[in-house]
């Protein structure tokens, strides 16, 4: 599909609803646009610091899980600046952690991680997610509406919900006061609390903030 019809599918599917937060709206017009059954924004904003916006539905918890674990097609595709193609029911060499978490739960889905390209460097991913098979669109056109959106989310930064990104700051100080460690260590002491819980990074975020889960060099 050329970009003009595939813009104005985008813009067709963005008229129908404009009561909710843009970023949502746009990656739900992105998942209806190329048939599929859920979707999420992955935006870089900073050396090892990201903001995600995801569908809500099954797949809604696979991208702040590649966050905790520090893993998964996201960051492959992030790096390598290439479309990654993932069947979520096999263990890949790759994210052997994070595919082995996802199998049981989502075996008859497929991911593709398609990286959001503006001013000629990536600026985040758009995944996609698709149980039908084959996918109703071609990877052709999920790369072009990726690096369309990227370029909108690159120029429009200001309406992306950075609340939760803020929240993860703040709590990476209180742990950084409580330990003494650097800042980077701090964020990665919050994840490992969330995977050994089983817990999303939003909700250990919380607890430190509201200070029912605190650090010590002893534990």
């Amino acid at each position: 599909m050329d970009p003009p019809q595939l813009l104005n599918l985008l813009a067709r599917s963005l008229a129908h609803d404009t009561s909710r937060p843009w970023a949502m709206r746009l990656c739900e017009a992105c998942v209806d646009v190329l048939k599929a059954q859920g979707g999420a924004f992955t935006v870089s904003i900073g050396p090892d610091e990201r903001v995600a916006v995801s569908t809500p539905g099954a797949f809604e918890e696979l991208e702040p899980l590649q966050e905790v674990l520090g893993e998964g097609p996201v960051h492959q595709a992030m790096a390598e600046d290439r479309l990654v193609v993932t069947h979520l029911g096999a263990v890949v060499d790759e994210y052997p952690v994070f595919s082995q978490i996802v199998a049981p739960a989502q075996g008859g889905a497929t991911l593709y991680a398609a990286p959001m390209r503006a001013g000629g460097r990536v600026v985040g991913v758009f995944s996609l997610y698709v149980t039908t098979d084959p996918q109703a669109r071609g990877s052709q056109d999920l790369q072009l509406l990726a690096d369309i959106v990227g370029a909108s989310l690159l120029g429009n930064a200001e309406r992306l919900d950075w609340s939760g990104r803020a929240w993860l700051h703040r709590a990476a100080g209180m742990v950084i006061a409580q330990l003494g460690i650097r800042p980077d260590d701090a964020l990665a002491v919050i994840r490992a609390k969330a995977f050994s819980r089983s817990m999303s990074l939003r909700s250990v975020v919380v607890d430190v903030l509201e200070r029912r889960l605190t650090f010590s060099r002893d534990e």
